[in-house]
């Protein structure tokens, strides 16, 4: 399963990767998605696990970081610029579901709490936080 695909990612448009060392992947869908950024015309420049932020982990009540997987600034409407913190997570990891066991449920609660502290970090720094599932990188044309 591509999704367990972990290495460091070689940039080949290098003026466009504005984080600090190589890329690393930890799964096939961000070696995939880092493909995508350092070849899209859109992009104007990225950056991998590039901030940390601090959240209350609902499991355990404590204060811990948050990394998400990248800042995109993209090329907008009329040469406008769009910034995203995005985070690559699988679908099932993303939504909680009556059949889940309890345990996956509490990644998704996790999750919830790093991506809520994520969303206020974001707007207070003039960008928008998403999460990108699978889905989204391999809709292949299809809309979602």
């Amino acid at each position: 399963m591509a999704n367990f695909r972990q290495g460091l990612y070689e940039v080949k448009n290098a003026s466009k990767y504005v984080g600090k060392g190589k890329p690393r992947f930890r799964s096939g869908w961000e070696m995939t998605f880092m493909m995508f950024l350092d070849s899209n015309d859109n992009v104007i420049n990225w950056a991998s696990e590039p901030v940390r932020i601090p959240y209350r982990n609902p499991l355990t009540g404590k204060m811990t970081m948050y990394v998400p997987d990248f800042i995109v600034t993209y090329k907008g409407p009329k040469e406008s610029m769009r910034a995203e913190l995005i985070e690559i997570k699988p679908k099932n990891q993303s939504l909680i579901e009556g059949k889940m066991k309890d345990s996956q449920k509490a990644v998704v609660a996790q999750n919830y709490a790093k991506w809520d502290a994520a969303t206020k970090w974001a707007k207070q720094n003039g960008l928008t936080f998403r999460v990108i599932t699978e889905d989204m990188i391999f809709h292949q044309g299809r809309k979602k």
